[in-house]
């Protein structure tokens, strides 16, 4: 097996374990309060990060100001974007959820462009142009299809693009996992903060095993997210990322009943046409700058 066929393959790993999560949040949802539930995964997602990456030697403190000002402001990304996805994700279909989320490989992209002077040719400004128009289709603004919860979902797509953004600028000697306890325990302490304000509920079994499994799976979507960029090409890899979208719509319809109507889903396909078409065309033009050097 090739390192390219075993990075795809972690990738589709990495976003089933995700879309897992996210199926087990979803069903706690119904149930346990956001602030609550945020917290007592935080707590235990937090204990089983440090200790993998503890095992793995992977816990380093002493960084730059400069990196430790980029590992907050990711922190801080990463919180906005939990509370505002999750918010949506009680609230929406899992599938459609996941499909807006499919424009983040076009928003970094666009970032890039704007904050960090990266080149984005005609060919690539169109195809994000095409992805945000596929978007429109998923959230369809209107008086029927869009409400806050679709908005909230849109925000937490501008948060993850703030932290991936941030994340690129970070030195290469940050380790991932020291990374991702920080983010971590940021979410963790500011759900505990809210929880104060909202009245808690007493969790049954039945409850605990979803939101212990939800740790679990969390913490199996970071492992393979930081195993996929040791094995394989990332612009090779990265395409995959796409699998969540099949992941959702499968566990969305087994589990809630779920099936996106035809213009999410036409919507979802222009999305991840734009978004491979931009992953191929940088790796391209990356190649291409690779020969002329």
């Amino acid at each position: 097996m090739s390192d390219n066929t075993k990075g795809a393959l972690l990738m589709i790993c990495s976003m089933a374990a995700f879309t897992f999560n996210d199926t087990l949040v979803k069903l706690l949802g119904k149930e346990v309060p956001l602030f609550q539930m945020l917290f007592l995964r935080g707590v235990l997602a937090s204990v089983l990060i440090w200790a993998l990456a503890r095992a793995l030697g992977k816990i380093r403190w002493r960084l730059s100001r400069k990196d430790w000002g980029l590992v907050a402001l990711r922190s801080g990304a990463e919180t906005g974007a939990a509370y505002f996805f999750i918010t949506a994700l009680y609230h929406m279909p899992i599938a459609n959820v996941t499909a807006v989320l499919q424009i983040l490989p076009l928003t970094v992209t666009l970032g890039g462009a704007l904050f960090f002077g990266e080149k984005v040719g005609w060919r690539r400004a169109s195809a994000i142009a095409a992805g945000f128009c596929g978007m429109l289709l998923i959230v369809r603004p209107g008086p029927e299809g869009f409400d806050q919860y679709a908005i909230y979902a849109l925000i937490a797509v501008g948060f993850v693009t703030l932290r991936d953004l941030s994340t690129r600028k970070m030195s290469p000697n940050v380790p991932s996992l020291t990374v991702t306890l920080v983010a971590s325990l940021s979410v963790m302490v500011f759900a505990g903060v809210a929880s104060l304000g909202h009245q808690w509920v007493v969790m049954d079994l039945n409850q605990w095993m979803l939101l212990a499994g939800a740790a679990v799976f969390i913490l199996g979507g970071y492992s393979f997210s930081v195993l996929v960029m040791r094995v394989g090409e990332v612009s090779f890899v990265a395409p995959f990322r796409y699998s969540g979208l099949l992941w959702a719509l499968l566990l969305g319809f087994v589990v809630f009943g779920d099936w996106p109507d035809a213009l999410t889903l036409l919507g979802g396909a222009i999305v991840v046409i734009a978004g491979v078409f931009t992953l191929a065309r940088g790796r391209k033009l990356s190649q291409e700058k690779v020969d002329r050097t």
